[in-house]
């Protein structure tokens, strides 16, 4: 976990699949002067009971959490822990529905590409479907390709491990009850908006937005509309 400021209620960011900090690096730039800031680091866990667990350890009460991608899903795991640590709530180009015979393929050949090819391989084969085509471009995919690579095969083996064993987590939208913002790429084609904006609907007054122009990686394709999400959010 690395803390990097100040005073009001601290935000805590979950990075999403062979993600880190990068992936809020605008986020961190834009909102750091008002809070302190800490970006989860899930280390080996190859669960998301683990990775909660290991995020727990360090969440402070009073705490606004956002979540992109699986990271959505850890903090999902969080509020079913924890939810008097919580002041609100973002759900970031994720979804909660079960895995299935399809996504495993999928993702173990990804990793026995990586095994075989290299983490260059894998990243290749990985990372451009996750970002609209238009933003398909350097310096952003230069950044994001270097933090997949920085993440490596092993890294990724246990979050896909994670991500296939995830527990049962839709049951959990009904009981949420601080300030929860619902987000996603307009062009993300991992989690559709379709499917994001339904899961937004299971929770109680949440407020949805979709992010014109982004795919999955919506806040490092769309950083300036991300943060304005947010910072609504964090005045709610």
């Amino acid at each position: 976990m690395s803390p990097v400021t100040r005073s009001q209620e601290p935000l805590l960011l979950l990075p999403g699949l062979l993600c880190d900090h990068r992936i809020w690096t605008d986020q961190i730039v834009a909102l750091q002067q008002d809070r302190t800031i800490v970006v989860a680091d899930y280390g080996s866990a190859d669960s998301l009971s683990e990775m909660a667990d290991r995020v727990l350890k360090v969440m402070p009460r009073g705490c606004a959490v956002a979540g992109h991608s699986m990271g959505a899903r850890v903090a999902l795991e969080l509020w079913r822990t924890a939810p008097e640590r919580f002041v609100r709530l973002a759900l970031l180009d994720t979804g909660v529905h079960a895995p299935n015979s399809e996504e495993a393929r999928k993702r173990y050949a990804l990793l026995a590409l990586g095994r075989k090819a290299g983490i260059d391989a894998l990243t290749d084969a990985w990372l451009p479907p996750m970002v609209a085509p238009h933003n398909r471009v350097d310096p952003l995919m230069r950044r994001l390709r270097e933090m997949v690579r920085a993440a490596g095969t092993d890294r990724f083996e246990v979050q896909i491990r994670a991500l296939l064993g995830r527990p049962e987590v839709a049951s959990l939208l009904g009981s949420i009850t601080v300030p929860t913002l619902v987000g996603v790429g307009r062009l993300d084609i991992w989690s559709p908006p379709a499917q994001v904006r339904a899961l937004a609907q299971q929770i109680t007054g949440s407020r949805y937005v979709e992010f014109d122009g982004a795919g999955h990686m919506a806040p490092a394709e769309a950083p300036a509309a991300v943060t304005q999400a947010l910072r609504g959010w964090l005045s709610a």
